[in-house]
């Protein structure tokens, strides 16, 4: 079987994307009083968390998943344009090993006024992770550009649009001055970013499943 530009490269990818939203809401429940809206998905990684092992495990996992997918985006679109993959790729790659392996290994605190190593090492590569991710919609649209399709490559240039809205809330929602309005539900900004990030790659591999379904 073709580990690269093939249904199971692009079934990794799916399963990446849906796993990040689905383990988080699963996890939830094994969590008293954990709020979807007001805290980030890594709290349940947190040292008091009831779930923390299991999540930080699949944080790792998500790297992984991740690092696989940087490595076919990069197969699959390097005869499109070998620079436009390659920055895809490292943006990916950030992503995997910050936003994944990083975060998974050194967990956050619950506290945001108690910082210890692992903390700030999450912070540093969660926040760098998801600074990259979120210009992978802008190079999905220049690639599907190259690639004469337009219909998607404008869905992901939207998408990008929304990402850098969404990254503002996220950001703006940790102040202490907004805690207590809509601004201030991290939780709900970050899955929203999250979403809007994910969702062109999410389409580019519905599509090539289903271009290869249709040979």
């Amino acid at each position: 079987m073709n580990l690269w530009n093939s249904k199971l490269s692009w079934a990794i990818l799916i399963i990446a994307i849906l796993g990040d939203f689905i383990v988080a809401y699963v996890l939830s429940f094994y969590y008293p009083k954990y709020s979807h809206t007001k805290q980030v998905m890594s709290v349940l990684g947190n040292p008091q968390s009831p779930v923390s092992i299991i999540y930080n495990i699949w944080l790792v996992i998500l790297g992984l998943l991740f690092i696989y997918s940087a490595i076919n985006f990069y197969i699959v679109f390097s005869s499109v344009s070998k620079s436009y993959a390659m920055i895809g790729f490292i943006l990916l790659l950030i992503f995997a090993i910050g936003a994944g392996i990083l975060s998974g290994i050194f967990s956050v605190n619950v506290s945001k006024e108690l910082e210890t190593l692992a903390s700030k090492v999450h912070g540093i590569g969660s926040g760098l992770g998801f600074i990259a991710l979120t210009f992978i919609p802008l190079i999905v649209c220049f690639l599907l550009y190259k690639s004469n399709d337009n219909t998607t490559a404008i869905i992901s240039l939207i998408f990008f649009l929304i990402s850098l809205v969404l990254f503002v809330l996220f950001v703006v929602s940790e102040k202490e001055s907004y805690q207590n309005t809509i601004v201030g539900l991290s939780g709900l900004w970050q899955r929203l970013l999250l979403a809007s990030m994910y969702m062109p790659l999410l389409i580019i591999a519905i599509k090539y499943i289903m271009k290869d379904s249709v040979k």
